[in-house]
Formats: structure tokens, sequence, C-alpha cells
């Protein structure tokens, strides 16, 4: 693969098709997904469940997702090509996902949910896999922030789709239905993805020991990361803060379309950033914009407020989330590069849970301004530890196989 000789012609560079592909594959999936899971609640709710339920199946769907994540990155690992499992994952996904249309009981969600999870949890780590594989070091954040920016655009699309149908007058069981639609778009899509060369894993007998190890900078850097999920609790608080500032119920889907634009702009452009900026000061300056919103979000006073919070909050996920995984790539040699990324989307998904309690009984035990602080205060130790970290190695310099 041939590397981009200046800074300026790496901007001006057409992303690999492959990129694209997967990108418009995670736009329509995320359609898909969306225009289902806002509704959920409401739905789960009327043929039954309770709100422990509904909690218990997305803690489920997340575990399940979370552990096959990296499950799926060793697998990666060890096979010929990654697009197979990629395929299969966003196809069990969008077959799977509309039959909640057919829920007459509570466990009939619960099942839809838990599968719609497998078909994530496979494809996640080797999907981040062949976008690495397909772009040189240069390119690298571009390609996440691509990827997360289409991703965030059918987070913001699918919710205003199942909105224009439900004011149609469309049943909410045919807008389920419906969702099927763009979740074969999104199998087609992924179908038409030519698998890079350099995805094909180096299998483990032709490889020294040496590098089916994750280095012990990765495991750091991890490690790090871990600390900051801890205090990451779940965006459904800030949207519980906001309502307390007086945002009315009914605008609150309007208030989450918006976070979600901020949050696709914002990726868009900081996973070029990433290109440019070394990578562990950008994800530090993401995780100081998340202390900074955290403590604004305790003392706001006004409905306002939190519509502002919003979208500065939004910049956090561009500062990070291309960045990470950029700096996964940089560290991981390509025959580990799949249990890397299973290990960083495991790391991410298992710490929802206790930051999610922990965030809970802050906010219940003392006040929202407590929960806020310290969550606020984890990210801000995280931030100390990551530059800390990037002080003392070489972040930016790709790892060897």
């Amino acid at each position: 693969m041939s590397e981009p000789t200046t800074e300026p012609s790496t901007a001006r560079r057409r992303l690999p098709a492959a990129v694209i592909a997967l990108g418009v594959t995670s736009f329509f999936a995320d359609v898909g997904s969306e225009m289902i899971f806002p509704l959920l609640p409401v739905f789960v709710a009327s043929i039954g469940a309770s709100t422990l339920f509904l909690g218990l199946v997305e803690g489920l769907a997340d575990a399940t997702s979370s552990l096959l994540k990296l499950a799926s990155g060793y697998v990666a690992d060890h096979t010929g090509r990654k697009k197979p499992l990629v395929l299969f994952g966003y196809g069990v996904a969008a077959l799977v996902r509309p039959l909640v249309a057919l829920a007459t009981a509570p466990w009939h969600v619960l099942a839809v949910r838990v599968t719609d999870r497998v078909g994530k949890g496979l494809r996640s780590a080797p999907r981040d896999v062949l976008i690495a594989a397909s772009v040189s070091k240069e390119e690298t954040g571009r390609a996440f922030g691509f990827h997360r920016a289409m991703d965030h655009a059918g987070a913001v699309v699918g919710p205003l789709i199942a909105t224009l149908l439900l004011g149609l007058g469309v049943p909410l069981r045919r807008v389920f239905w419906l969702a099927l639609i763009p979740g074969v778009l999104s199998v087609l899509a992924v179908a038409t993805v030519k698998e890079p060369r350099a995805a094909v894993a180096v299998r483990s007998e032709q490889t020294s020991a040496a590098s089916q190890r994750l280095s012990g900078s990765l495991r750091r850097y991890l490690a790090i990361l871990l600390l900051f999920s801890l205090g990451n609790s779940s965006d459904a608080f800030l949207l519980l803060r906001a309502k307390d500032l007086g945002v009315p119920l009914v605008s609150l889907p309007l208030l989450w379309t918006v976070f979600h634009i901020a949050k696709l702009i914002s990726s868009y452009f900081g996973g070029a950033w990433s290109d440019r900026i070394a990578r562990p000061k950008l994800i530090v300056s993401g995780w100081m914009v998340y202390a900074a919103t955290y403590l604004a979000f305790g003392v706001a006073t006004k409905a306002w407020h939190a519509w502002a919070l919003f979208i500065v909050y939004g910049s956090y996920y561009g500062l990070t989330e291309p960045a990470e995984k950029a700096l996964v790539k940089d560290l991981a040699p390509e025959a580990v590069r799949g249990r890397a990324y299973g290990f960083y989307s495991f790391i991410i998904g298992v710490s929802a849970v206790p930051a999610g309690l922990l965030t809970g009984w802050l906010w219940q035990r003392w006040s929202p301004f407590v929960a806020l602080a310290v969550g606020a205060a984890i990210a801000t130790a995280a931030s100390v530890a990551l530059r800390v970290w990037s002080s003392s190695t070489e972040p930016g310099t790709p790892a060897r196989a």
C-alpha cells in the first residue's frame, strides 16, 4: 500500500472504496436500529413489561455484544478473511431486528434484542480491522472519523423516519417491519466491500510468539481507557438532567437529534485532526471536554443550558472516538489487531454497567451534581494518566508485525 508523501495530499485523497462502503453500511444499519430503539420502552410497557425488565433486556444485550466483540477479535486474527464475519453480523441484525413486531410477551423482545446484539458483537472487531487495513497510518483517523460520522448520521435519520411514519398514522408494529428495508440495504452495502490484502490474518504458526501478544504499551493504554470508561455513564442521565432543567418531554427527541448532529460533524472533522495532531493529545482534549461538560451539567440552571451543553458534549465524541481507534492500530501489529479491537470494544461495553450503577447510586444517594462531578473527576484522572503514558512512549509510531 503506497504511503502519501505529504500531508496536503493525504487531506485531498479520496477514502478507499472499502471504507466508504463500510460507512454506508453503518449508516443504513443505524437507520434501521434507531427506527426501533427509541420506541422500545413504550412498546415493551404496552405488552406488560416493567422498567426493571427493560433494564434487564438492555443489560443482557450489551453484555452479549461485549463478550462477542472480544471473541470475534480472536477469531478475526486466526481467519483468512474478515468480510464473512462482518457480513454475517450485519445480516443477523438486519433480519432479526424487525421481528420485534411479532412480540406478544416481554421475553420475545428480550430474545430479539439479544440476537440483534449477537450480530453487532460478531461484526465490530473484524470491521474495524478492515477499516484499519484499508488505509495508511496517515489516513487512519480520517477513515474512522468518516465511519463514526456515518454511524451518527444514521442515528439522526432513523428516529426522524420513525416519527414521520407514526405521524402519518402507520401502526407501531408496521414501523418495526419497515426497519427491515434499511437493514437489507446495509447488508447489500457490506457485500460490495473488497477485502484489502492487508486484512488477511497471518497464521499463528507463521508468526513469532511475541507478535501474538498485545504489547505492554497497548495494554497500558487500554487500562487507562478502562479507568475513563468507569466514569463514563449512560447519556440517558444527561437526558434526565435536561428534563430536570426544564426541557419539555416532547422536546427530548429533538434534543437527542441535535446531539447526534453535533456528534456527526465533530466525528468527521475529528478524524482528520487525529491524523495531524498527536492522537493522545486529541484524546486528552476530548476527555477534558467531557469533564468540563459534566461539571457544567451539574451546575446548570436553565433549559437553554442543556441545549448548549449537549452541542458542546457532542464534540467530545469527535475528539475521541476516531483517535482512540486509530491509536489501537498504531500500537497493535497486524497479527493481533483483531483481538486489540476486540479488547477495546469489550472494555467500553463491559464498563458501562459499573459506570451506570455508580452514577445512578450517587445521583439517588446524594445529588445530580455529585454524580456528574465524580464522572468529571474520573475523566480528569484518566486524562492525566494518558498524558503521562504518552510522554513515556511513542504511540504515533506504527507497530510492525
